[in-house]
């Protein structure tokens, strides 16, 4: 089965199996007919708004049913969306408005800050709107080229980047994936939906599950972020397939219960956004010994992912580090050199990737894009910034960033950016952010080297103190897992010879 239009098929489950739950939110359930109604009077009201053809609409909320509705409704009305999670901090809000200039912005949640220059469709108006029936036809909605969402990523500058991603993107996709013997994905699966709709994870379980008919179980972040909720939540859940990043599956092996007798339904586990250790993935098979663990790879410029590999437990054996997969038909990927010479098996340099899953680029950032992007053999092509080798057999295994970009707790975090915001602080003089691996390389901790100003030190009884008034000031600035756990106080950080912070010498020190 594959499929050539993600609103055509979801619409046709409405017709072939209306009463068959889409998405349940603790048990508060709604089926595809109400998709199909709730989508379609949404696509209306926003059709009557008179926005400008084409242009992205941003999306404010959490794990709510609704956020699924607006989407479908945007796309059948011609427009794409920007998912902003509930958790954003107000800076980031503030950037994306002004990057992405979204015709419109719609509030499924309260906004946390006032937006007065383009119409914001409040929560009690679009309840209002979800409930008028409509008979809406679909000509105008998203197709091919069109941009079907736009994610936005962490910037270099503090600025974040906004990924374009297309109709013809999302289907090479959603194919791949419901159709690749290394998912098999079972019939009208029954997935958690935990990873924020900000983050492209989000788009590895509700791109298949609509695709395919099945049953989305939503983990709103306040369980989530509660142990006890969360542990009392989780065997409850008919789930077949998980998809998260390790971290979350990690804090799930907190809880002794977490395990296959206790959820007997539990097949596929789906990972994507950072590493997966030998050590998680051995645990997890321990818990489920029968389940398919599936590591996959790739960046939000490439769809969600592009390789992907179902975890043997011989290689849980040999390996020190899981491969991280093979690469989808659709979308070949090279290993070059910094000369953009492509390299033979086995030989280590930057992982290219090309095809229809590429995105068309940053959203109103021209020279962004044209670093990241551009063609090969016809194709379009993306640096992926990432340092890999692809082995004699296909299998592609990953060697770590080139830049001083992160993957810590499933988020993409670029240490520049997390410096910049650091350093707009009143008691720093300058500060830079350093991570510490652990023995499986991946990401444990993140701490900041900081200068405080003259004499700030001195103000406050202890370091802790400082720190916790820098944090306290900055919370508007930085996203919660951007900001680091332990700071790191000197008199002065290390210079290179062309009068930069050496942050190679800082890391090379945290991780001696």
């Amino acid at each position: 089965m594959t499929i050539e239009n993600m609103i055509a098929t979801i619409d046709g489950y409405a017709q072939t199996q209306p009463d068959r739950v889409v998405y349940d939110v603790l048990g508060e359930q709604h089926t595809y007919a109400q998709l199909k109604q709730h989508s379609d009077a949404i696509a209306q009201m926003i059709d009557e708004m008179n926005l400008a053809p084409k242009q992205p609409v941003m999306v404010f909320g959490g794990q709510e049913y609704a956020m699924i509705a607006t989407f479908i409704g945007l796309t059948k009305a011609g427009h794409a969306y920007i998912p902003v999670d509930i958790n954003s901090a107000n800076e980031r809000l503030t950037n994306i408005l002004t990057i992405g200039e979204p015709a419109a912005v719609i509030a499924v949640d309260d906004l946390p800050i006032a937006i007065d220059d383009v119409p914001v469709v409040t929560p009690d108006m679009l309840a209002q709107a979800m409930q008028v029936p409509v008979d809406y036809s679909v000509d105008h909605a998203v197709l091919e080229d069109d941009t079907y969402y736009i994610i936005f990523t962490s910037g270099t500058t503090g600025k974040p980047k906004g990924v374009q991603i297309s109709h013809r993107n999302l289907l090479s996709f959603v194919n791949w994936i419901i159709t690749d013997d290394a998912f098999a994905l079972p019939e009208q699966p029954k997935m958690l939906a935990q990873p924020p709709y900000s983050f492209d994870l989000s788009v590895m379980y509700w791109a298949p599950t609509l695709a395919t008919g099945g049953t989305m179980y939503a983990m709103p972040k306040a369980t989530t972020e509660n142990f006890k909720d969360l542990f009392a939540v989780l065997p409850q859940l008919p789930i077949q397939v998980w998809t998260s990043t390790p971290s979350f599956v990690d804090m799930a092996m907190l809880s002794d219960a977490f395990n296959s007798e206790n959820m007997p339904m539990l097949s596929h586990f789906y990972f994507c956004g950072e590493e997966l250790t030998v050590s998680t993935a051995a645990k997890l098979h321990e818990r489920f010994p029968n389940a398919r663990i599936v590591n996959s790879f790739g960046p939000t410029e490439a769809t969600v992912a592009f390789s992907a590999v179902a975890i043997t437990p011989a290689m849980l054996a040999k390996a020190e580090r899981l491969p991280i997969g093979y690469v989808k038909p659709d979308s070949p990927t090279y290993i070059m050199n910094e000369s953009g010479e492509r390299l033979a098996a086995d030989q280590q340099g930057e992982i290219i990737v090309t095809g229809p899953a590429v995105s068309k680029g940053y959203i109103n950032n021209p020279e962004k894009t044209a670093q990241a992007f551009f063609e090969l053999d016809g194709e379009r092509a993306y640096h992926t910034g990432d340092v890999g080798t692809l082995d004699q057999t296909g299998l592609l295994h990953y060697g770590g960033r080139m830049d001083f970009q992160i993957k810590f707790n499933g988020y993409r975090i670029e240490l520049e950016e997390v410096a910049h915001i650091l350093n707009l602080s009143q008691y720093l003089d300058a500060a830079v952010a350093v991570p510490r691996y652990n023995d499986q390389h991946k990401v444990q901790q993140l701490l900041a080297y900081v200068v405080a100003k003259p004499g700030v030190r001195a103000q406050f009884e202890k370091d802790l103190k400082l720190t916790m008034a820098i944090k306290a000031e900055l919370v508007d600035d930085m996203m919660a897992y951007m900001m680091p756990s332990r700071f790191i106080y000197r008199d002065e950080l290390p210079i290179t010879p062309n009068g930069k912070v050496d942050i190679k010498k800082l890391i090379a020190e945290v991780n001696a």
